[in-house]
């Protein structure tokens, strides 16, 4: 007995930190593979629940323009990159432009005018809305590996312009199979209508 375990001393001796360091690593990829393939632990590809259709808007404020028609308009395709990464040409489902406005007090002070500011007469705040085909997740919808939310920083970029903006809208349009996402989407779009 006292040889087998002196002899087992000597082959521990012989190996080294580094041998033992991955040995370990072996040991820990295959649990985790285990544990993956067994549907303990969820990979990314198992948490997209449905693929639809989605629309959202782009709140760009503050845009000089001093010509006579936008450069950017419905019924078109842009190029967009989000956080800028570049993604992909949508197309353009509307778009809304106004000048900047100012609140004026009215002669009696009891109620205020909102018109055109004509000291910024070539500022205009712009909205437009895409659409474009999104991953459905838990999470919210997911398009060029973002998760589309309110307030994520997107480029819109074509042949004339490059503007910067915010999402300040987003509509899941097509309903999936899953009778609880559906309930989902309707409580995200009808939280916008306040």
């Amino acid at each position: 007995m006292q040889e087998k375990l002196l002899e087992l001393l000597e082959v521990l001796k012989k190996v080294r930190k580094v041998d033992l360091i991955i040995i370990a690593g072996i040991i820990i990829a295959l649990l985790v593979g285990l544990v993956t393939f067994k549907n303990i632990r969820q990979t990314a590809d198992k948490q997209i629940e449905a693929t639809s259709t989605i629309s959202f808007t782009v709140f760009i404020r503050g845009v000089t323009y001093t010509g006579s028609e936008l450069p950017i308009r419905a019924n078109e395709k842009t190029f967009i990159s989000i956080r800028n990464v570049p993604y992909s040409d949508l197309s353009i489902t509307d778009v809304k432009a106004e000048r900047k406005k100012v609140v004026l007090p009215t002669v009696n002070n009891k109620k205020v005018m909102v018109v055109e500011d004509v000291s910024q007469a070539y500022l205009y705040d712009i909205a437009v809305t895409l659409a474009d085909t999104a991953k459905i997740t838990k999470d919210g919808a997911v398009v060029g590996g973002n998760k589309v939310k309110i307030g994520l920083p997107i480029t819109l970029e074509g042949k004339d312009y490059k503007f910067t903006g915010t999402v300040s809208d987003l509509k899941i349009i097509n309903e999936t199979d899953n009778a609880e996402l559906n309930k989902t989407i309707q409580s995200v779009n009808t939280a916008d209508n306040v």
